[in-house]
């Protein structure tokens, strides 16, 4: 009889075979090219949808900025707007207003005693049509008054003369005897030095300042410092007046104001354009905002 397979040759060829170095080479090196291409599908998806996120979140900061900037100027007090800048900064300066309303002169509903006196210093008067914005009774020693500003020497809000009450004037504001009539009272009295040919006058509270650092990367507003002739053309010498800053967009790469006087023809146009920029990413808005300037 022929003798059967030895069990040690059986139990070599049923021994498991392990990876050869070289295996072990080519596995790692194809597992490494599957890996980038899969990393190439997932992470450029992944950089696209961020990139575009933040452009997002650029477009919105700055479009809102704009917004901001744009109802400020549409509330402006008129011919009140004026623009300074230099290399790095710009700024932009208004009168802002609370409210607006008409004054009783004359006609031929004419009162004496409800009339704004121009030849002489008056220290009450009724509105025609009111003061939309306020709650009745309503006082300030803050505010201001301003009739018939027109931007020029003499008639200059800014000039703190002839056309707005000085600051301090106590300024007191009651419901009249109809709908459309508000009494309206100066302590002290002050002499308006020229009458508005729509019979305008306008509640100030004050200048507003949006002032814009591109080397700081900020565009802020700033609110409650005096009115003065010579416009604040840096952030001390607005908080040297007194004003309190409110940041309005951060990120700020380039911004660019320009004011374009109105004539009896046209509206006032002011162009703002302003450019954010966040990791690598940057966009730029132009926003024009039309400034009725008929005081």
């Amino acid at each position: 009889m022929s003798a059967g397979p030895s069990r040690s040759g059986s139990a070599q060829r049923r021994r498991p075979r392990g990876f050869t170095l070289v295996e072990l080479v080519i596995t790692i090196a194809v597992g490494s090219v599957v890996v980038a291409f899969m990393a190439m599908f997932i992470v450029m998806p992944m950089n696209a949808y961020s990139a575009q996120t933040r452009r997002a979140t650029l477009v919105d900061s700055a479009d809102s900025a704009l917004r901001f900037i744009g109802r400020d100027l549409h509330s402006a007090l008129p011919n009140s707007v004026r623009v300074t800048g230099g290399a790095t900064t710009q700024a932009l300066e208004l009168l802002a207003t609370l409210d607006g309303a008409r004054y009783q002169d004359g006609g031929p509903l004419s009162n004496p005693a409800l009339e704004l006196d121009f030849t002489a210093a008056d220290g009450a008067f009724s509105t025609t049509v009111p003061f939309t914005q306020l709650t009745l009774p309503w006082s300030s020693t803050s505010a201001y008054l301003a009739i018939y500003n027109v931007g020029v020497p003499g008639a200059d809000a800014y000039e703190m003369a002839n056309i707005i009450t000085p600051a301090g004037t106590s300024i007191a504001v009651s419901a009249g005897a109809t709908a459309n009539q508000n009494l309206v009272t100066l302590s002290p009295a002050f002499k308006f030095a020229y009458g508005s040919p729509g019979k305008r006058v306008y509640l100030v509270s004050g200048p507003v300042t949006y002032f814009c650092d591109s080397a700081a990367g900020t565009l802020t507003r700033y609110s409650g410092y005096t009115i003065a002739s010579t416009q604040p053309a840096t952030s001390a010498a607005l908080l040297g007046a007194g004003a309190s800053g409110a940041l309005v967009a951060s990120g700020v790469s380039s911004c660019q104001f320009t004011y374009s006087s109105g004539t009896a023809q046209r509206n006032a146009l002011a162009t703002l354009t302003l450019a954010l920029t966040n990791s690598g990413e940057s966009i730029q808005l132009l926003n024009e905002v039309q400034v009725v300037n008929v005081p």
